[in-house]
């Protein structure tokens, strides 16, 4: 059997147990989402975000890509936050990290990973270049590791709230709460590092006027 062919086996198995506990529960999620999620985070394998939190399909909103940047030329991961927030009406986005992540790490180095990854790692050493001072007086390199992708999340929160998106539902509806959250592959527990909601306020120029 290949590895492929496992996988659409364990989906049979996984699919009958379902049936077999409870015979309406693929119907209840044909017919509903009503998430009160959207999670932003890392597509690295370990990092599952309905087992990690312990929830179930219908209840979380899920954008994934290589250390959970929040990119404002990023059309795919903008869609999937205006759809959360404007159709789904999300009350929580959830920026979640991870320690030892992979994209984080290669960012502290000066590989050529080729053109594509180089252009989206950059995103991250920009991230170190602001918070350059505090970093850099970390002398131990695994804490200035953790260090980083905790200030990476921090950031991709603020970007998130540089969005129209997120202005105009706090604006309008007072939601949705900003969550930037880092999650412990050695404990598997999650560490919230930085809260933005709509009484938060940026530096003025990202600030939007939608009129009176």
């Amino acid at each position: 059997m290949t590895p492929y062919e496992r996988l659409l086996l364990e989906n049979k198995a996984w699919a009958s147990e379902k049936v077999h506990m409870d015979e309406n529960y693929f119907k209840r999620l044909a017919n509903l989402q009503t998430p009160e999620f959207l999670w932003i985070g890392c597509s690295d394998s370990r990092v599952p975000a309905n087992e990690i939190t312990n929830t179930q399909p219908g209840e979380i909103f899920v954008h994934r890509n290589v250390a959970n940047l929040v990119i404002h030329t990023d059309v795919n991961l903008l869609s999937v936050l205006e759809y959360a927030v404007e159709h789904l009406k999300v009350k929580h986005v959830i920026v979640c990290g991870h320690y030892g992540c992979g994209g984080v790490k290669a960012a502290m180095t000066n590989i050529d990973f080729k053109q594509v990854l180089n252009m989206w790692l950059r995103n991250i050493k920009d991230v170190y270049r602001i918070h350059n001072d505090e970093l850099e007086a970390i002398p131990d390199e695994e804490k200035r590791f953790d260090r980083l992708v905790e200030l990476n999340v921090m950031e991709q929160v603020i970007h998130l709230a540089k969005t129209s998106i997120i202005q105009r539902a706090w604006k309008l509806e007072q939601r949705p709460q900003l969550h930037g959250w880092v999650y412990g592959l050695k404990d598997g527990l999650i560490n919230p590092v930085f809260e933005m909601d709509h009484t938060s306020h940026l530096d003025r120029l990202y600030e939007y006027d939608f009129g009176k």
